[in-house]
Parts: C-alpha cells; structure tokens; sequence
C-alpha cells in the first residue's frame, strides 16, 4: 500500500511540476516593466544594446504610462538562445503582448529595434496603437545597394564564425573603432562598447547578418497607425533615398535630429524628447 501511495505522490508531482512548466513561456527576450498608466509603452533596443539605453526615456514616461523595456536574448549579457533570427524575435514580441494582454502598445525602437517595430505594426495592425522608428530604415542594405534583394536562404556561418573567432581584445578593439561613427556623446561611450562586449558572439554575427538581409519596404504597407521616424541629423543630406525607402508607409511622420548620430536619445536629447512627448501624447 505504502509503494502505491509514493507511486500517486509522485505522479502528481510530475504532472503539477508538468503544469507549471507549460504555462512558462521562454521569450527570446528579457523585460523589465517599471511605471504605471492605462496606456503601455514597449522600448525595443538597437543592435547588441541593452535596455538601459532606454533609461533617460523611460523617466520621462513612467509617471503616467506602464513602461514595458526589452533586452534581446544574447544581448548585453542575457543568455542567448539558439538560432535566433529577425523573424522570430518579431513574433515573439507579439505573441507576448498578446499572452500578457497588453492593449494596444506604442512602440518605441532604435535601429534593429525600430525594424522591429516597423514589423510588428505590419503584421499584426490591430495589435498596436502607435510606432516610434529611432534612426533605423526598412532596408539598411539598400542605402548602399539600391537594387538589394534579400536572399531566401541567407547563410550567415561566414558572418558568425568571423566574430566567433575573434580574440576579446579583438573584438574590444573593433568596437571601439566602431562606436565613435555611432555616437557622439563621449560619455556614454565606454557603457554603449561594454554592451557589445558582452554580447554573445554568435548571436552577434547571426543577427548582424540576418539583420543586414532584412527588406521592409513592402511590408510596411501593413501598417495603420501613426508612425513617427527620427532620423540623425547626417540624413537629411539622404532625405530623398530614405524617404523614398518608406514610401509605403503612409502613416509616416519624419524629423531629423539637429546634431549627433545614431544614439540620438544621447547626442540630441533635448529635441528627441520633445518629439516623443508631442507624439506620444498627443
């Protein structure tokens, strides 16, 4: 009698710890939710950022909105997981505001993540309320290549086992050669490398190849709502070429930085506030 009690003990176990496990689902993204408000905000990283890069943004709109902040998976110091693609961190971003019913976001992106918002907001209209692309384009490659067509069975093993197969003072030094084009604010220069650094590397070359291979600029048809792009100051000398990228996008609202690059949260923080809260709130 005593063998079958354990048996039956040990059954149920199995089956709750069973229960628990399915309803935990992995999101190839970690969130740090702060603030509070009717309306939600969800702040999607650039490229081997960290969520941090949000801070300064986030004070400014946690007092009235329920702030939602993303650091990918294999970013910055979370744990990778395998085979990441643009694709699916698009679609987990979405089945997340759906499974944590969050109604109707705005979305917030810089650089990859402004791509990923131009995604979500394309294939799933009805989800989201608002967009806010920070310096990024439906299709980086085609700013070089205006004839770019992405490749079905894009193979990145060349992209991945290159940054794989850096030394860490390699990879150290590239960065820091690498970061001065993308910011300006010296101060933050040291915090922004130290991101990258501690990304993992083959996330790194799978991502920056898959990202590079990315072409929105028919997708973003889809999208409906409002939809404002802040673009570095460098651009407006581009405004015809990147303009013409989002042609399809209808909803688009365009401004260009006074000054600074591509961490225009950091090089040009007075204006790129104001545009946010005049869109945000309006």
């Amino acid at each position: 009698m005593k063998k079958y009690i354990i048996l039956i003990i040990a059954f149920l176990f199995s089956a709750l710890c069973l229960n628990v496990f399915a309803q935990t689902k992995s999101y190839p993204f970690e969130v740090l939710k702060t603030g509070k408000g009717k309306q939600s905000i969800i702040f999607i990283p650039g490229f081997a950022s960290s969520g941090e890069v949000w801070n300064e943004t986030k004070t400014a709109f946690e007092k009235d909105y329920s702030c939602y902040t993303l650091t990918m998976a294999g970013f910055a110091g979370v744990k990778p997981q395998p085979n990441p693609s643009f694709e699916n961190w698009k679609t987990e971003i979405a089945n997340y505001i759906k499974e944590n019913k969050i109604e109707k976001p705005i979305l917030i992106g810089h650089s990859m993540g402004g791509g990923l918002a131009l995604a979500i907001a394309a294939d799933y209209p009805e989800l989201i309320k608002k967009i806010v692309v920070v310096d990024a384009l439906p299709c980086l490659a085609a700013l070089m290549d205006p004839s770019f067509k992405s490749k079905e069975n894009n193979d990145c093993t060349a992209m991945t086992d290159q940054m794989t197969g850096m030394t860490d003072a390699q990879f150290l030094e590239m960065q820091k050669k690498t970061m001065p084009r993308l910011l300006a604010d010296v101060s933050k220069m040291d915090m922004v490398v130290d991101w990258s650094v501690k990304s993992d590397r083959k996330t790194f070359g799978e991502m920056y190849c898959d990202f590079s291979n990315t072409d929105l600029r028919n997708k973003i048809t889809g999208i409906k709502c409002p939809s404002l792009i802040l673009l570095e100051s460098y651009f407006i000398n581009l405004k015809p070429s990147i303009e013409g990228q989002y042609k399809n996008l209808k909803t688009a609202n365009f401004q260009y930085a006074d000054k600074g690059l591509h961490f225009i949260m950091y090089d040009d923080t007075a204006w790129y506030l104001a545009q946010l809260n005049t869109f945000v709130k309006s």
